[in-house]
């Protein structure tokens, strides 16, 4: 019996010892960023020879490399970033993951659910090495882009941190209820809902399955077929009944909008985000500035779409749909920033090649924005209308370690972001490209 006891309280130590041992190993790992100079996105200053102490995949500490390097712990990995300029990973607020410019149009019929989750894969890593750690994805089939987030979350892919919004909510034959198909299939999308019972369902089903955040369309758009962009969809009361279930159960609402009565009735029914805002006028603007709702503008894809309509899936009659809103958008849009109305970074990465989505913020700089005020669209504003201020945006003390480096002066020449040579997100790095840069 002694003998046996002693086995069992043998064991019962060694047992601890690997319990403890494993809780060792488990420890959060501590990096140490040497930085040749931060950029302060709220204030527009540089920190130089500064070091980014990260534990886990928060930052904890941000000091000046003289008194951080003294009481950093032995086991501390160095990254030495001391060539470069850093600044917080860049934020999406409207991108489609799952799917590319060769794919608008009819092609999709061709295309099934896990192809487009595959795609998804293929861009989300894509998106990500171009130095955007955060994306607000608005809208994909089946939801598609809720299980790529997931996959994201737990390790299976490679990408960017996701917010998704499952079904686009749209009217009967609008933009989100493709009608490419003769009427005896009898399909529509998933999204599909006339009246605010059936809205209200939609919203309610979106969250059921997991939709971080509302998407719908004020208006017609582009690459749908048998619509007019510049015409109201979703009556004031359905938009309403969106809104106010979407905000009840904490969730913002992005509105899909480019006729101006469209867009004042969406900010009038309380949503968080015109997205496009191609025919805004002066009213809608001081609307916007009224209520604090952010316009994306998603400009890159003018420049883009105008360069490479050919290279796109788009029938002949979504074309010429783009040359009626890219002849005025650029105005229209550029009115609205210089007047001040909240601006956030969204892309609509899909109408042109993921990976290209920095060069929205030279797209902003053209139409008035200063470099400052384009990556603050990026970063601090596109935090602030995700609802995740309090975790990303900023190179802060409590928020995700995610940040890139540049090799240049992005307050010079804003288009140093599009070469992006480093990426680390929740403190891992994805990207790091320093050494082969410098042997080029």
């Amino acid at each position: 019996m002694i003998k046996h006891g002693l086995t069992l309280l043998a064991l019962t130590f060694a047992g601890l010892s690997c319990n403890a041992q494993a809780v060792a190993d488990s420890k959060p790992a501590v990096v140490a960023v040497r930085a040749g100079r931060i950029l302060d996105v709220r204030s527009g200053k540089y920190l130089a020879k500064e070091i980014i102490w990260i534990v886990g995949d928060r930052i904890q500490k941000i000091g000046p490399e003289s008194e951080l390097a003294l009481q950093l712990p032995a086991d501390a990995q160095i990254i030495d970033l001391s060539r470069f300029t850093i600044l917080p990973g860049l934020i999406d607020s409207h991108t489609h993951l799952t799917g590319s410019p060769d794919l608008l149009g009819n092609a999709w019929l061709h295309m099934s659910g896990a192809r487009w989750a595959l795609h998804g894969v293929k861009n989300a890593k894509l998106t990500l090495e171009a130095g955007f750690t955060t994306v607000r994805d608005l809208g994909s089939g089946a939801y598609v882009d809720i299980a790529l987030r997931d996959a994201i979350n737990e390790g299976d892919v490679i990408g960017p941190r996701m917010l998704a919004c499952g079904e686009q909510l749209s009217i009967t034959g609008g933009h989100g209820d493709d009608t490419y198909l003769a009427p005896e299939f009898n399909y529509s999308d998933g999204g599909v809902a006339d009246g605010t019972a059936a809205v209200t369902h939609i919203v309610r089903r979106n969250i059921k399955y997991g939709a971080d955040v509302i998407k719908m369309m004020a208006t017609g758009g582009v690459t749908s077929e048998a619509d007019d962009p510049r015409a109201e969809q979703f009556s004031p009361e359905e938009m309403r009944a969106i809104v106010e279930t979407a905000h009840r159960l904490g969730r913002k609402v992005a509105a899909h909008a480019h006729g101006s009565q469209g867009i004042k009735d969406a900010v009038l029914a309380g949503v968080d985000s015109i997205e496009h805002g191609s025919f805004i006028d002066d009213e809608g603007i001081q609307l916007m500035k009224t209520h604090g709702t952010y316009l994306v503008p998603t400009l890159y894809q003018i420049d883009w779409g105008q360069e490479n309509a050919g290279k796109t899936g788009m029938t002949p009659n979504m074309l010429r749909k783009t040359k009626l809103v890219y002849s005025v958008a650029r105005q229209n849009i550029g009115h609205a920033l210089r007047e001040g109305v909240k601006v956030a970074l969204g892309t609509d990465a899909a109408m042109f090649p993921h990976g290209l989505n920095a060069r929205e913020l030279g797209a902003m700089v053209r139409l008035g924005l200063t470099p400052l005020q384009s990556i603050q669209a990026g970063t601090i504003n596109a935090a602030d209308l995700l609802g995740w201020a309090d975790r990303i945006g900023a190179l802060e003390p409590g928020k995700f370690a995610d940040l890139i480096a540049v090799d240049g002066d992005p307050l010079s020449d804003v288009t140093v972001l599009e070469h992006v040579t480093f990426v680390m997100k929740g403190g891992a790095v994805f990207k790091n490209e320093q050494n082969r840069r410098s042997e080029q």
